[in-house]
């Protein structure tokens, strides 16, 4: 007897049209039809509600950034460049990728611990922030910034003395490769103001996908106390501070969605009682898959129904060469099942358990695992779901000589 596993929880808001399921007021088969299969459907009004529905909750006076390493597909982005504060970036691709989309320079930050020099020039000459990980790279920003006649933009990122409690990846509370240690970071900033470059504040990240608030808001304070005590020990009022994200999305069963209205009165409260050395600062949270991930869905069509003991397998033309983290090759310790439904027939009930499997020659390929789908053969479309973050662009394309999926953009 075959256990069946649970899949997580669809995102709210998905309809169907004929028994299908719909994105953007069009038919999963619709969709495969005009443009193939594999396919990533992105859907810019659910892109809209998510940022309108965090505008509301948060504070009046907090910016909002996108941070692109999320999904840097140009269309994705340039609608995000319309709806954000600003834009974060890792790379000197993604900062040119974010220029290109039409991001103003001066609402751009550029974070990452191994930043070449060719980056750094690119950067400088650009005039974005860039956040400092390193005195070695502080030094090596300022020695550019003087051989370009160019005063640079910098930051500090701390690597603070706590974590994000529950964060699926923890960047802080011990020893990291990202950001500085507190003790080093006065001393660093007395070298970039002794130098002349334009000191705009810090860049704080404790951790990423939490989904407690009580986390987050505890968290977001320790934040606030850490750059109060930085900016005193600076003795200096930061101009920015980035208070790094961490709002996660549910992707596994019995994962349940951040309540950010209670996040957003914490911080609203939080801010009335700030210290007098942050009274002018402009604060910034950066988030990706929060504004992005239940925006996408991955479609995949059925090639073969096969049977193996018992069990059945849809063996799809996808797999994890587009789609790592559902298949649970992309940090999970545990394989767990993301949301994932028959599309072409998403009004159906359960009616079998099987395993949605990809095309690759390795057991690592699987989409779902002993699920429980309505019956499915070959043709019929497969959608995982929560696939608009760390999906085509966070995923092995070329594995195989599969190549990449296509992306689409869609109301």
């Amino acid at each position: 007897m075959i256990k069946t596993k649970a899949t997580g929880p669809i995102p709210p808001g998905y309809s169907a049209i004929d028994g299908e399921l719909a994105i953007g007021g069009q038919k999963a088969s619709a969709l495969v039809a005009e443009n193939g299969s594999p396919l990533f459907v992105y859907s810019s009004s659910r892109l809209d509600a998510r940022m309108a529905q965090l505008r509301t909750a948060m504070p009046d006076a907090l910016d909002l950034h996108y941070a692109m390493k999320a999904n840097p597909f140009p269309p994705l982005l340039r609608h995000m460049v319309g709806l954000a504060d600003g834009i974060d970036i890792a790379s000197g691709g993604e900062l040119r990728m974010a220029l290109d989309a039409g991001a103003a320079a001066e609402h751009i930050s550029f974070a990452g611990p191994g930043k070449r020099d060719d980056e750094l020039e690119q950067a400088i000459r650009a005039g974005v922030t860039i956040n400092i990980e390193s005195p070695s790279e502080c030094d090596r920003a300022l020695r550019i910034g003087t051989n370009l006649g160019t005063t640079p933009r910098l930051a500090i990122r701390v690597n603070p003395d706590f974590d994000l409690k529950g964060s699926g990846m923890k960047m802080g509370g011990g020893a990291k490769p990202f950001g500085m240690d507190i003790e080093l970071v006065a001393p660093t900033v007395k070298r970039i103001l002794d130098a002349g470059a334009d000191w705009r504040g810090f860049h704080i990240f404790a951790g990423s996908q939490a989904l407690s608030a009580d986390a987050i808001i505890e968290t977001q304070a320790q934040t606030l106390e850490l750059a109060a005590r930085l900016a005193t020990m600076v003795g200096q009022a930061p101009d920015h501070v980035n208070l790094g994200g961490g709002f996660g999305i549910p992707y596994f069963p019995g994962d349940e969605p951040v309540d950010i209205e209670m996040v957003g009165n914490a911080l609203s409260e939080q801010f009335e009682r700030l210290p007098d050395i942050l009274a002018s600062t402009q604060f910034a949270i950066e988030l990706g898959r929060y504004l992005v991930g239940e925006a996408g869905v991955y479609l995949t069509q059925i090639v073969d129904r096969k049977e193996s003991q018992g069990h059945i397998f849809l063996v799809t033309d996808g797999g994890l060469h587009h789609q790592l983290a559902a298949s649970g090759n992309f940090g999970t310790v545990v394989r767990r099942n993301y949301p994932a439904a028959i599309a072409s027939r998403f009004e159906e009930e359960p009616s079998e358990t099987v395993s949605i499997v990809g095309c690759l020659c390795t057991p690592l390929d699987r989409l779902s695992d002993n699920a429980a789908m309505p019956e499915a053969h070959v043709g019929d479309i497969v959608a995982i779901f929560c696939a608009g973050a760390y999906g085509a662009s966070a995923s092995p394309a070329n594995f195989l000589g599969q190549g990449p999926a296509k992306e689409i953009l869609v109301d």
